[in-house]
């Protein structure tokens, strides 16, 4: 169902449906509430991100960010649709993965494990470890 690249650990099927890339989450400070997460996403046919889970949160959010009028907004979206073959990147200043109610601060080198659920009901698990810069996130 899934396969990895860089520093991602993930639970594989013969499938190989999604392919995660480059993924890092971003250090927080301490009382920090919330963190954010980053890849790049690829999957073998289209498919759907409907919800996203995080060991370290209480709740994951996909949003968009967008320029308009001079100001930048972000938005929840409630799903993320992906298209066959095509990277979906997931940076700061775009598209990216938002975790509320931080359980700890996010320390570098610790770990964080996720579980993304795409709408045919494939949950794709995997771990990453929390990096300092997007400078080189693998």
């Amino acid at each position: 169902m899934i396969s990895a690249a860089s520093a991602c650990t993930a639970k594989t099927s013969s499938e190989d449906l999604i392919v995660i890339q480059g993924a890092w989450v971003r250090p927080t400070n301490p009382g920090q509430a919330v963190g954010a997460a980053y890849m790049t996403l690829t999957s073998k046919e289209d498919v759907s991100l409907v919800s996203v889970e995080a060991d370290v949160s209480k709740n994951v959010e996909i949003h968009s960010m967008s320029m308009e009028n001079g100001v930048m907004k972000m938005r929840m979206l409630k799903t993320l649709p992906l298209k066959a073959d095509v990277p979906y990147k997931l940076a700061p200043g775009g598209f990216h993965l938002m975790l509320f109610d931080l359980k700890k601060p996010l320390a570098v080198d610790e770990q964080v494990d996720f579980v993304l659920t795409f709408k045919k009901n494939n949950n794709v698990t995997f771990k990453q470890t929390i990096k300092a810069s997007v400078q080189n996130p693998a």
